[in-house]
């Protein structure tokens, strides 16, 4: 049996907003449309102001990546009654989005996916100290057949809670309440 690799620690690692000079090609995942993303389009929706994307390097290898775009929650059902409930009568609230999250499949399993959850937590929490309001971390997240591969374990135990789900498109709609954490 294969030994585990150990998790890489915060302060081995190198973040940097995305910019042409990165070597991206050596970038693998399960999920092409998220290399795909990072190769093609990433750095055209930084430029275009419609999101930023963090790549994280580990002993100067390009080991996972994250970008961040804003959103807002519609509150609706039971979401609606809750802060009603609480005195907020708003029928939308500010959220930073998770808009994708990979990690290099030869990185998998070594703690990267938590860090980066950490790390937008902080983000979204940097904004809502200084700059603008923000009360959610938003993601949709990806379900796969395979449950190893599924995203939705791995994003409960930070605790993101479900609030909607497209079935055909295999996809869930998460949130994570930021005054929980």
């Amino acid at each position: 049996m294969a030994e585990k690799a150990s998790p890489i620690l915060p302060e081995e690692l190198k973040i940097e907003i995305i910019h042409f000079q990165h070597e991206l090609s050596c970038f693998t995942s399960y999920e092409k449309d998220l290399v795909d993303f990072l190769k093609d389009d990433a750095l055209a929706n930084q430029e275009q102001n419609l999101s930023v994307t963090f790549v994280w390097f580990y002993q100067n290898q390009l080991v996972s990546y994250l970008t961040l775009l804003n959103d807002r929650i519609t509150l609706s059902g039971d979401l609606h009654k809750y802060f009603k409930d609480k005195g907020i009568i708003y029928k939308t609230l500010p959220a930073l989005k998770i808009g994708r999250l990979c990690v290099d499949d030869r990185f998998r399993g070594r703690g990267l996916g938590t860090l980066m959850l950490r790390f937008a937590v902080q983000i979204a929490k940097e904004i809502n100290q200084s700059k603008a309001g923000c009360r959610f971390i938003t993601v949709d997240a990806k379900r796969n057949c395979n449950p190893a591969l599924d995203s939705i374990k791995f994003y409960q135990k930070l605790p993101f809670k479900i609030f909607g789900e497209k079935p055909k498109e295999n996809i869930t709609f998460m949130y994570l309440d930021l005054k929980l954490v």
